[in-house]
């Protein structure tokens, strides 16, 4: 999902599962919509650029070529991350709602399993010009295996290590870390006078869960085991998080200040010098909104276990990250929204809206364009296509997403405070959750 998403407190409750709503006033069934309202679409965008109003200059122009080419008018809204989750599932369970909106990749398995989104089965697909054009790791965070995806790739992202140039001169360090050991070791050299190495959204549910389920992967475990049963509590997942936590609890190199953070803070500190490095999806056009310029950054990818290079399993250094597009199966116009899909994932629409956003096109023929050539994309496509995995494919990743992400934010407020981060208080907050789960 996207960099800046802060996560939604909102559990998918049984009911919700359930619902088999949507929106839009149309007919049901697995095909789903009708044409009742043919010239008219609803369009729920999230927030990627720096604010609400750049992303509705940036579609506005898109939005207005696309009643020009097909007469039909779309009304976009653009709605805060924050929001977006609880406003979805409001939508599923309400029926009102729009005919197309954007997804975070990591919540499709469980808006999935609503029932209230368009499958794109082959037929689907065949509408918007064939499954093959997109990159196969998208296509695999857009819903759970065995059945067809429930939305369509349309911006992809992966995790990258990015570094302050001036900050690691100046300490006389003269490349970025590779392993976490060196993390801790580089990152002791930077922390000093006021200045911190690493910057953390401590309380961002969603980030917090991002860097565990990596960490968690490079020790070879998992969140949930092959039946889809929560295993949060296992030894392997509880040094995960615990060394991620002792970034700043022992290590010293996160500020306890990062604790509280959950609005992208840590992109700011990087940005004015406060904080040396940042774990983040596609942060280049986040740095220069905030007055870096091209060329005071490096990126490198995100460090692995001593001894290993970024790979897959116990190397694995992201997971996938990015933006899917959905229909809501009860739309009332049914062709135009896959005409408004096929349209957005266009190759030149593709080329267009990810060079504005510093994301990645999950349509092969749209990355070979040489706007994705550059240092951070380089290093961000190829992390997505050899060193990253997809968040679990599981109904229960929203909860998974809230209960987790709330034991990390926990742990992180007790290091900010100066409370031991222990084995055993991290097993008992990871085990609570596990509990929550199971409610």
């Amino acid at each position: 999902m996207r960099r800046t998403r802060a996560a939604a407190a909102v559990v998918v409750t049984a009911s919700l599962l359930a619902a088999a709503t949507a929106c839009g006033g149309g007919s049901t069934g697995d095909e789903g919509g009708s044409n009742a309202a043919p010239k008219e679409l609803t369009y729920w965008a999230s927030n990627q650029g720096p604010d609400i109003a750049a992303d509705q200059a940036t579609l506005g122009p898109e939005l207005k070529k696309f009643e020009e080419q097909t007469g039909i008018k779309v009304k976009l809204e653009v709605v805060p991350w924050a929001d977006l989750l609880n406003r979805i599932l409001a939508a599923t369970a309400s029926g009102q709602g729009p005919d197309v909106l954007n997804i975070g990749n990591t919540w499709s398995s469980s808006l999935q399993a609503t029932g209230a989104l368009l499958p794109w089965n082959a037929k689907n697909f065949d509408a918007i010009g064939g499954r093959d054009r997109f990159v196969e790791s998208a296509i695999g965070s857009a819903g759970a295996k065995g059945q067809d995806p429930a939305a369509v790739p349309l911006y992809s992202m992966s995790y990258a290590l990015y570094y302050n140039k001036k900050m690691f001169k100046d300490a006389g360090i003269d490349k970025p870390p590779a392993t976490w050991d060196e993390m801790v070791t580089t990152g002791q050299k930077l922390s000093k006078d006021g200045k911190w190495a690493l910057g953390a959204e401590g309380s961002n549910l969603s980030n917090n869960i991002h860097q565990a389920y990596v960490l968690s992967r490079q020790h070879g475990a998992e969140f949930f085991d092959a039946a889809g049963k929560p295993t949060f509590d296992t030894p392997a997942n509880v040094e995960a998080v615990k060394q991620y936590v002792d970034l700043m609890a022992k290590d010293k190199i996160i500020a306890p200040g990062n604790a509280e953070y959950d609005k992208n803070q840590s992109l700011q500190d990087f940005a004015n010098g406060k904080t040396a490095m940042v774990l983040w999806q596609s942060a280049a056009s986040s740095f220069k909104a905030h007055g870096m310029k091209e060329g005071d950054w490096g990126v490198a990818p995100v460090p692995v276990p001593a001894g290993g290079t970024p790979g897959q399993g116990k190397n694995i250094n992201s997971m996938v990250a990015g933006i899917n597009m959905a229909v809501f199966k009860n739309t009332d116009n049914i062709d135009g929204a896959l005409k408004f899909v096929k349209f957005m994932t266009s190759d030149e629409e593709q080329k267009l809206l990810n060079k504005t956003y510093g994301s990645i096109p999950p349509v092969k023929a749209a990355q070979q364009d040489q706007a994705f050539a550059t240092e951070d994309l380089t290093v961000l496509r190829t992390t997505l296509g050899t060193s990253a995995a997809p968040l679990p494919q599981v109904p229960e990743e929203s909860q998974f997403e809230t209960a987790v992400g709330t034991a990390v934010k926990e742990l992180f407020a007790d290091a900010a405070a100066g409370r031991a981060v222990t084995t055993e208080s991290v097993k008992a907050k990871l085990s609570k959750a596990q509990q929550q789960m199971a409610k």
